[in-house]
């Protein structure tokens, strides 16, 4: 299950789980729709091991500042609250995927 957490609920989520997953998409971004179908993979397939967001950069402007987010689809990967890696662009889901593991 994705959540669309606002930036009370993210702290929270990045700060109670071991491992987040966190798209940063806009809903204009053509990458970010053809992204989308992968996240729900992701999301599906580690169900109860990682907790996958997606956050709207232009309804979430101040979350989009504070982790620097310049380019979109950005998707951040959160282990024990510390940032492990970011990946930019669109890519298949063996990129994402690997960070996971």
């Amino acid at each position: 299950m994705i959540k669309y957490p606002n930036k009370e609920e993210f702290n929270e989520i990045i700060k109670n789980n071991s491992l987040v997953l966190v798209d940063f998409y806009a809903s204009w971004c053509m990458p970010c729709k053809m992204l989308a179908p992968v996240i729900e993979e992701i999301a599906e397939e580690y169900d109860g091991k990682v907790v996958v967001c997606k956050v709207d950069i232009d309804e979430n402007e101040e979350l989009a500042n504070e982790y620097n987010i310049m380019s979109v689809p950005t998707v951040v990967i959160f282990k024990k609250s510390e940032n492990i890696e970011e990946i930019i662009g669109l890519n298949d889901k063996s990129k994402y995927t690997r960070s996971l593991e």
